[in-house]
């Protein structure tokens, strides 16, 4: 790093008279959208600031000519461009024209990044991971031993694994409750309960959700995709209440739990029902995959809604993308039926025809959370045991886009938002 550092400065200098800049566009004309945002990232690490374009050519990055920098972008594979000072000028001068949709954000410094995900083999696997891993983007994996210790401070951003805070292992018991996975994500989750003072895992996961709550309040940055979602709100929403059945917990739930749940307590969603059948391969009626099921791959796609660059920039950042319409895909939690999504949410996805929202975002206090629906943006129905996707047969997915946008996010010097 040190090394890198001083090639930077030494570089700064050698070029100051130049005063060229590179231009990574984001585009149909770039090669490797992925991995252009692992290089932004990259760049952040070494101190260098970088301006990133709003909705100018799909949200792209301007950088000065750093020599060290430009090889990166050679060894990544990713598209660039070398202008002159008059063009970089030209560009800021064209963005922020009071009648174009477009704006600037300077990215400062690299967000320090938490994925929480179990230390024990899943038979599934993450998009987080998966793309953060591709994008060379380094992170650090917590679990139930990190939030519980309080260690969540020192991150500002959070990425939930698809899990289950509701204590019902994934409601997986249906069909797999035989299978050696699932006897050791009981017999693993049991122990870790334990071991934390919990007399059950339903307790613990509480504790976690709210954990993280505090977390968000407090001014962190919350990403969560697939059932990782609805199974955080709805364990908040359950909170005092037993919700599992004795072949999760060995007793028996709280009569007529679904007229006592409070829905002030959640990030995103109210007025759900649960589903009581503990052998269903469903928490809620907040998912609506029961709709998608009936809609043909080649339609079952979702819009991203077109924000005001200069008016409304977190959801313009949080949306920046080559495409509005992006590949639908299968989760245990698909998507949102919109009629359970509180008034103050704000939907960034959805698919009209179904009345179900995709991406939705919010504030808490003094941070912000993300949701995302669905497990993997490049495989439209992943199952349980499959292998992962390989990110390079797909270095320019839409749906993994969204993802990496949420990383950079808390990069951002924010404005103040118009009112």
């Amino acid at each position: 790093m040190k090394k890198i550092l001083v090639l930077i400065i030494i570089s700064l200098f050698s070029l100051k008279v130049s005063a060229t800049y590179l231009l990574i566009p984001m585009d149909n004309n770039q090669k490797n959208h992925l991995k252009a945002y692992g290089i932004a990232y990259w760049v952040l690490q070494n101190d260098v600031e970088i301006d990133w374009l709003l909705n100018y050519r799909g949200g792209s990055f301007m950088i000065k000519h750093i020599k060290t920098i430009e090889e990166e972008l050679i060894i990544r594979g990713v598209s660039y461009e070398v202008i002159a000072n008059v063009k970089s000028t030209a560009i800021l001068t064209e963005i922020s024209d009071p009648e174009v949709n477009m704006d600037v954000v300077k990215l400062q410094k690299q967000p320090k990044i938490a994925v929480y995900s179990p230390k024990n083999k899943q038979p599934w696997d993450d998009a987080v991971t998966l793309v953060l891993k591709y994008a060379e983007i380094p992170y650090d994996v917590v679990y139930d031993d990190e939030i519980i210790e309080g260690l969540l401070p020192k991150y500002d951003w959070l990425h939930l694994h698809h899990e289950d805070f509701t204590g019902q292992y994934g409601k997986f018991y249906g069909h797999y409750r035989n299978a050696p996975w699932y006897r050791e994500q009981v017999r693993y989750n049991e122990e870790t309960a334990s071991r934390l003072g919990f007399n059950k895992v339903s307790q613990l996961k509480l504790a976690v959700a709210k954990t993280i709550k505090e977390f968000t309040f407090g001014g962190g940055f919350l990403f969560a995709m697939c059932s990782g979602t609805d199974a955080l709100d709805i364990a908040l929403a359950a909170e005092g209440l037993d919700i599992c059945e004795a072949m999760f917990d060995g007793d028996g739930s709280t009569p007529n739990y679904n007229s006592k749940l409070d829905y002030s307590k959640t990030f995103a969603f109210k007025d759900f029902t649960l589903k009581t059948n503990p052998t269903e391969y469903e928490f809620s009626n907040i998912d609506a995959t029961p709709s998608h099921i009936k809609t043909p791959k080649n339609i079952d796609n979702f819009t991203l809604f077109d924000f005001s660059a200069k008016w409304d920039i977190i959801p313009t950042m949080l949306c920046q993308n080559h495409t509005s319409i992006v590949n639908g895909f299968y989760g245990q939690t698909t998507g949102y039926n919109k009629q359970f999504i509180k008034a103050n949410v704000l939907i960034m996805g959805e698919n009209k025809s179904l009345n179900s929202a995709k991406y939705i975002h919010g504030e808490l206090g003094k941070g912000t959370w993300t949701f995302y629906g669905g497990h993997d943006p490049a495989d439209y129905q992943h199952m349980v045991g499959d292998p992962p996707t390989d990110l390079n047969l797909h270095p320019n997915s839409a749906g993994y886009r969204l993802i990496l946008n949420n990383i950079l996010f808390p990069a951002a010097k924010k404005k103040k938002q118009k009112t």
